[in-house]
């Protein structure tokens, strides 16, 4: 898109935001009373989501049910400019919000560039983002830069998931049990009793399910890929023994062992299959776990002020064992294994008075990841790689923002977040052995140290290689903000976002490999409108944005196969967004979201290919979200309601080479892209004040679309690594509440 066309779209934005159009999400549980308003907790403290000078989409549970969202994984259905990719299928899910992602990055130990966090708790492991979402207050995804108060790692943005609490009053709850094709049977549900008025409340919710693959695997007595079989549970427990002080106690633990995602990889293999069939001789399993503790401790220290601590500790593990070529043979056979812990604490003080806001504080994060990855390779005999590290990583943060009112309805916004990060990578050892994919290794030859041509080093059982690294950072926010009379929302922005550098996770076969590489850093400005329109039926946001977004972390898999991890030196991305909710009447509501992205590197090479003027992977031109929920009649005491949606996406590419080949390889990048594309999903329900039954189907025309890819013809394969996305899928639930 050229930058007179984005001018010419932000210019017409604009004229239909000022004559009514506008923003679009349901509210529930996180309105203000009676008021129409959702309420955010954006910048650390409770405002109306049409006051906060940012981009924001924020989400109810509720809706999210109703729009047939039930894992994060597939939150970019309803929230412009996200996209979401894995290698995994739902498991170590990589967003990209505005373009800015992990990129083609899939080894565990790297930070996501989107900050995710629960209840304000920052989730370090990336494995852990593949989250069901259930009994969930809100979803708040805030797009850009956040380098002040959600400021680790967020060069992206951040996404905030927010469960239930208690109410401290009566109790309440509601079961839910549904079935689906694959022979999906899903239940879950919550309780919540209130032990003392006012006082003393515990919320309990669980969620399940359980499904056959969604892929049909046609090599005899082989597992079909992408099944579900998950359960998660929750308990809070909320205590308020006096008016001044409110204390959450937290805990959830969760597991999934469904199998793999599907691979489309050898072509002989795939002759003669449908899209959504494969040929695979050892489909894996994806077996995760996570589990959590956290206390959120709020203290009024007068009218004026008040400090909250959050403290979590947090741990799990993934073992995924990934047949990556698609084929009855064993050609690249993998088993990634890691455990993680992390604790964190931060506390803050928020301070009003007349005509000032301020929120700042202290942060201290830790967190460790232990991997043990083995590579089972087309090597003569059978054999292939042994990986094991440990990596350690600190931050220390101490932040502050603050909100002046200049004149009545101007707002300056000025935050500044110091962060300082250590990261250790050691206890580091690789070797090449010989023995077939399940079978005991033998190790021949020490890679990992060893700085020469892989397989020259003799095996030593005791060598190690170790490396570490620190990081200080200096970002923060400045923003100008104008309310019109009307209510309408005018604002400016700047913001500054920062990732720490990171060390290589992939590299294996040579520790020359392996080193840490720069921090990225995002220089974010922004403009943005926020209102309503048409007697509050309407409401709009509208945003436009410009990044120059230095030092992007990619992963480089050259012949060997060897995985470097590299800078991208300067990339360039600009945008605008629009959502949009039109209430036409008290039955029928219309939501609506447009995402347009320019996104170029600007000085990149990768094996010696300059590919400066490529797209950045996972970074579509244009995305658009529409949907409508209308109460079609009222029978038999309930209303009936119709809830269609459509969810269109254009090209993105997989890899920054996009369609550029390095000279004199085998590459063929071409096939590592999906087409423009719109998947629609649809919902059928009857419910009345206690009961609930829908009948729901997602991607409604059986679109066939991949949702990631992944070079291994430049690595010395023959062929390259595509995951479809899921299929068709359809059923019925009956939900009732109390």
């Amino acid at each position: 898109m050229s930058g007179m066309g984005l001018t010419r779209v932000l210019a017409f934005a604009l004229v239909a935001g000022q004559s009514g159009a506008a923003l679009a999400q349901d509210a529930g549980s996180g309105e203000a009373a009676n008021s129409g308003e959702i309420i955010v907790t954006a910048q650390r403290r409770e405002q109306s989501l049409l006051d906060v000078p940012l981009a924001i989409t924020a989400v109810t549970g509720d809706a999210l049910a109703n729009r047939g969202v039930s894992n994060s994984a597939q939150l970019g259905d309803v929230v412009p400019n996200l996209q979401i990719n894995s290698p995994y299928g739902r498991t170590q899910p990589n967003f990209s919000l505005r373009g800015i992602g992990v990129a083609n990055e899939y080894n565990s130990n790297q930070a996501s560039p989107v900050g995710v966090y629960l209840d304000d708790v920052y989730l370090a492991p990336r494995t852990s983002h593949g989250m069901g979402l259930f009994d969930l207050d809100r979803v708040e995804v805030l797009r850009g830069p956040q380098g002040t108060l959600f400021g680790r790692n967020t060069t992206g943005g951040a996404i905030n998931f927010i469960t239930k609490k208690p109410g401290l009053s009566g109790a309440n709850g509601y079961v839910e049990a549904g079935y689906g094709n694959y022979n999906l049977v899903t239940a879950q549900g919550a309780i919540e009793t209130t032990l003392a008025e006012d006082k003393a409340g515990l919320r309990v919710a669980v969620n399940y399910a359980k499904g056959d693959g969604q892929v049909k695997n046609l090599f005899a007595g082989g597992r079909d890929p992408m099944s579900t079989y998950t359960l998660q549970g929750r308990a809070s427990l909320r205590l308020k023994p006096t008016e001044t002080l409110d204390v959450t106690l937290r805990a959830y633990g969760g597991r999934d062992r469904g199998t793999q995602a599907a691979v489309h990889g050898l072509g002989v293999f795939r002759t003669g299959l449908g899209f959504f069939e494969t040929n695979e001789n050892r489909v894996g399993e994806n077996r995760t776990d996570a589990w959590g503790f956290s206390a959120n401790v709020a203290l009024d220290l007068s009218s004026s002020l008040r400090v909250t601590s959050i403290t979590s500790y947090d741990g799990g593990q993934q073992n995924l064992q990934q047949a990556a070529d698609g084929a009855p043979l064993d050609i690249l056979d993998i088993n990634w294994r890691s455990q993680y812990r992390q604790f964190s604490e931060e506390l803050r003080a928020n301070y009003t008075a007349k005509g000032l806001s301020f929120v700042g504080g202290l942060f201290y994060g830790w967190d460790r990841n232990v991997t043990d990855n083995r590579f089972n390779l087309p090597l003569p005999p059978a054999g292939g790689f042994f990986q094991h590290y440990r990596q350690n990583r600190r931050s220390y943060a101490v932040f502050g923002q603050a909100d002046i009112d200049l004149a009545s309805g101007l707002v300056l916004t000025l935050g500044a977040r110091y962060t300082k990060d250590k990261s250790r990578y050691d206890d580091a050892f690789a070797y090449l052995f010989v023995g077939a994919v399940g079978a005991p290794d033998f190790p021949i030859a020490t890679t990992v140290p060893c700085p020469g041509v892989p397989g020259t080093c003799a095996y030593d059982a005791n060598a190690r290689f170790a490396l570490k690294d620190t990081n200080n950072a200096l970002t923060g926010r400045a923003a100008l903000s104008y309310t019109l009379a009307n209510g309408t929302l005018l604002f400016v922005s700047y913001n500054r976002g920062y990732r720490a550098g990171a060390v290589n996770g992939g590299g294996y076969t040579s520790s020359a490999g392996i080193g840490y590489i720069k921090p990225e850093r995002v220089n974010a400005f922004e403009a943005g409108i926020k209102g309503r329109a048409l007697d509050r039926a309407l409401t709009y946001a509208i945003s436009a944005f410009y990044y120059d977004y230095t030092n992007q972390q990619l992963q480089d898999t050259r012949a060997g196969p060897v995985s470097f991890l590299v800078n991208a030196p300067k990339s360039e991305v600009y945008g605008l967004e629009l959502e949009a909710s039109l209430k036409a009447s008290a039955r029928l509501r219309f939501d609506g979201s447009l995402g347009l992205l320019h996104s170029k590197y600007k000085d990149l090479t990768l094996q010696g290919t300059d590919l400066s003027g490529n797209r950045l992977p996972f970074a579509p031109s244009m995305t658009g979200q529409f949907a409508m929920s209308w109460d079609a009649l009222d029978l038999a005491g309930g209303t009936v309601t119709f809830a269609p949606s459509v969810a269109y996406s254009s090209r993105q590419f997989f890899s920054p080479f996009n369609e550029t080949n390095v000279a004199g390889s085998p590459q063929v990048n071409a096939e590592l892209q999906q087409g423009a594309n719109a998947k629609a999903n649809a919902a059928l329900s009857w419910s009345n004040k206690r009961v609930t039954v829908r009948a729901f189907a997602n991607n409604l025309f059986q679109r066939k679309t991949y949702g990631y890819g992944l070079d291994l013809r430049g690595a010395g394969f023959p062929y390259n690594f595509l995951v479809p996305a899921a299929p068709q899928t359809y059923g019925m639930s009956v939900r009732l509440g109390f």
